[in-house]
């Protein structure tokens, strides 16, 4: 497939989002992008209308692309023997053997378990709860700006934007959320790496006033803030958060939901920050487009009892079997080396672009974690989330489909099959759509 665009979005995907107007809860749906995709192969999809356009969004799940070939094939395989066996009740060996894998590649040479369930919120929420009963303390800590989902537990913990906990008291008590080191907007105003990572240090200030340590399970942290703007701190920020939890006997849970499976250039962003979590929790790509997520811990904090948690879905045979493959793809491939290549292509491009204009305050990338940041003024650093809207508006018509994050920032998660060619074609499309958001707004 190749681009190739008329009138976007056409009737048919505008019908379909009317319907789903007055079908659906209101969430997160992309009314101005609506998308409306009939197939899709690689990182293409064709819409309603015969459109055709480059899907940089999706590979923060699809990380093969869509339809990738041996990933397809292993899933109609499955299909064929059996999909669902109340994995939480019963052994079958595609289940032991997605443990098996997560157990071996995750950080760490101890000893894990796995917890099987359907997303990230459900991964976190375990995570939670494995924490404060193993711990037998209740206090979770963690970082404002943070997405770790909407169910009540981890909402207690997500801190990226105020809609997504309004009105939803009570939260769980006995959560806090500290700065993240957004060198960017550092909320102490202060300059990387001069400030010799204040906002990590200044963590056992609260620790001697109003965080007493000794009734902390755990500190959950993103190795990248995702939703928060795709946020990459500096690569010393964790190793030196792990030194002061490690002080206090305080637990590690590393959210890489949207990290994980290479999406940083290493299998776990941790890796790249040089830690080494007791807790992870996974979802997203690790089953390239089936509902899946899975927390992994230190198996010395295991639930004591049968019964203290599980759930229905969880390890079900066709997610356990993508699992596998994805992760056999990936060596295959070689795709960790590719997508740090295409990283480095990726933010040459994007710096290059963000030199030109007057509205991109900030590049960041880490592997196939991209993050364009906008403003309207690069002195002042104003977010400029009309002109970011306006500018994933006018790329979407031209056929590129961009998804937002953050304050005023746009999130690249392409797959990571992309070329350097698919790469160029699509900046050239942000780079049209940027020139036509300063004609209008400045």
């Amino acid at each position: 497939m190749t681009i190739k665009v008329s009138q976007i979005p056409g009737p048919k995907v505008l019908e379909i989002a009317q319907q789903e107007k007055e079908l659906l809860a209101t969430s997160t749906k992309c009314w101005d992008t609506p998308a409306g995709p009939v197939e899709a192969k690689g990182i293409y999809f064709k819409d309603e209308d015969g459109n055709v356009l480059m899907d940089w969004t999706n590979g923060m799940v699809v990380i093969l692309g869509h339809n990738h070939p041996q990933w397809n094939k292993a899933i109609i395989d499955q299909l064929s023997k059996f999909v669902y066996f109340n994995g939480p009740d019963f052994v079958y060996n595609v289940q032991k053997e997605a443990a098996r894998i997560l157990t071996e590649i995750t950080p760490g040479k101890w000893k894990k378990k796995v917890f099987f369930c359907n997303s990230g919120t459900e991964a976190n929420e375990a995570a939670i709860k494995i924490a404060r009963i193993s711990q037998k303390k209740n206090l979770i800590v963690g970082f404002i700006g943070a997405f770790h989902g909407r169910t009540q537990g981890s909402l207690s913990l997500t801190a990226s934007k105020s809609v997504q906990r309004k009105g939803y008291t009570a939260y769980l008590n006995n959560s806090f959320s500290v700065p993240y080191p957004y060198c960017y907007r550092c909320w102490y105003n202060m300059t990387y790496p001069s400030c010799d990572l204040y906002c990590i240090r200044i963590i056992e200030r609260y620790f001697q006033h109003n965080l007493p340590p000794d009734d902390i399970a755990a500190f959950i942290y993103e190795p990248v803030q995702c939703e928060g703007g795709y946020i990459v701190p500096p690569r010393e920020s964790f190793k030196l958060l792990k030194s002061i939890l490690d002080k206090y006997g305080i637990l590690m849970i590393a959210d890489e939901v949207q990290t994980g499976f290479g999406k940083s250039g290493y299998m776990f962003a941790s890796s790249y920050f040089e830690v080494e979590p007791q807790i992870i929790t996974l979802a997203k790509a690790i089953s390239n487009g089936l509902p899946m997520g899975a927390t992994v811990f230190e198996a010395s904090l295991d639930f004591k009892e049968q019964g203290m948690h599980s759930n229905t879905f969880g390890g079900n045979a066709l997610a356990c079997r993508s699992l596998v493959e994805v992760y056999n793809i990936i060596n295959q491939e070689n795709l960790l080396e590719r997508v740090r290549k295409l990283g480095d292509y990726f933010k040459n491009k994007l710096i290059e672009l963000m030199n030109d204009s007057k509205v991109i305050g900030d590049v960041r990338v880490l592997g196939m974690l991209v993050g364009i940041e906008f403003v309207k003024d690069k002195k002042t650093k104003e977010p400029a989330r009309e002109i970011r809207d306006f500018i994933i508006r006018k790329a979407y018509e031209k056929g590129l489909l961009l998804l937002s994050c953050g304050q005023s920032v746009i999130r690249i998660t392409a797959s990571y099959i992309i070329t350097e060619e698919e790469i160029d074609q699509g900046i050239r499309i942000i780079r049209e759509a940027v020139e036509e958001a300063e004609k209008r707004f400045l």
